[in-house]
């Protein structure tokens, strides 16, 4: 069931109208119109009150597919493509977006596609620009002709095709409601900015989350650590059962708790596990709770 679909349908279950549940959100019937006919999604903090007016998770909202990859057949679509032959690092500056997908490949090409199903100027109000820099590949996604990021951030979708055997480190930064990072073979991965929801698949790296905003990150597959830096936030990390890992909390009063079929479970992580599962910053709590798919 897709995001538009549990929408409608806890609305409807509530006994809320189209315009009451726009009232309690402060904004128009027609916004909520278009998230529920899945013409865009709602920015992070109106995600965040629709999960805290109907009980449940963004996650849970969200979680339609274990692996994102972006649909075919958007209306409205832009795809930049540029050639590198040898080891780079990416400084990646992308701005605003409803959903950004990361994703390592065999080929060759740097592949940038931007897409979307209500933006009917999409080619004339985005600009892909991708320079090469000696040793440093920089791909920024600039906003033209008055275009705003509330709008990318409800309605713009970013595709990211990146050569594996071309990375040596990644920079990352985007505000959007969800990111995903697949199949990517890299030293570092580093990624700042705010999201609500992070998809981790096969990807082998360490990878380190710079953001404040109280996140649900499910991990699929990782060959590397994982190092989340936040103040004052609360979130969460789900693992597969096989998932080894030792858990390192740095910085000052943060806290990590276990969970297991969703009640407290003691310390479950493994002092000689290779992969990690860090937590640095200022007064944030992380739970790792086992996925139980």
């Amino acid at each position: 069931m897709t995001f538009a679909e549990k929408l409608k349908e806890l609305r409807k279950k509530t006994h809320m109208s189209q315009e009451t549940l726009a009232e309690k959100l402060g904004v128009s019937r027609q916004a909520v119109t278009k998230w529920e006919t899945d013409r865009g999604i709602p920015d992070i903090s109106n995600m965040m009150m629709i999960s805290s007016l109907f009980g449940i998770s963004v996650d849970e909202f969200l979680s339609e597919e274990k692996s994102a990859v972006m649909r075919k057949g958007y209306l409205y679509e832009s795809t930049t493509e540029y050639d590198i032959d040898g080891v780079k690092s990416f400084d990646m500056k992308l701005g605003g977006a409803a959903k950004v997908i990361v994703i390592g490949s065999n080929d060759e090409k740097i592949k940038v596609r931007l897409a979307s199903d209500t933006l009917k100027t999409l080619k004339q109000d985005f600009k892909v620009k991708i320079d090469d820099v000696k040793k440093r590949i920089d791909i920024d996604v600039k906003r033209m002709n008055k275009m705003t990021e509330a709008t990318a951030k409800s309605e713009l979708l970013i595709e990211i095709i990146l050569p594996n055997k071309y990375l040596s480190h990644v920079e990352l930064n985007v505000n959007c409601m969800e990111l995903h990072l697949n199949h990517l073979e890299s030293n570092n991965i580093e990624f700042t900015g705010k999201t609500v929801r992070m998809n981790v698949d096969s990807v082998s790296s360490m990878i380190e989350v710079n953001c404040n905003l109280d996140m649900n990150i499910i991990c699929q597959n990782l060959n590397g650590s994982f190092n989340l830096n936040q103040i004052s936030a609360t979130s969460e990390i789900s693992i597969p059962k096989n998932f080894r890992f030792r858990t390192i909390v740095k910085g000052i009063a943060n806290f990590v708790s276990y969970q297991k079929q969703g009640k407290v479970a003691e310390d479950f992580s493994d002092e000689e596990a290779e992969n990690i599962i860090e937590l640095n910053g200022m007064k944030s709590e992380l739970l790792i709770q086992y996925r139980e798919d």
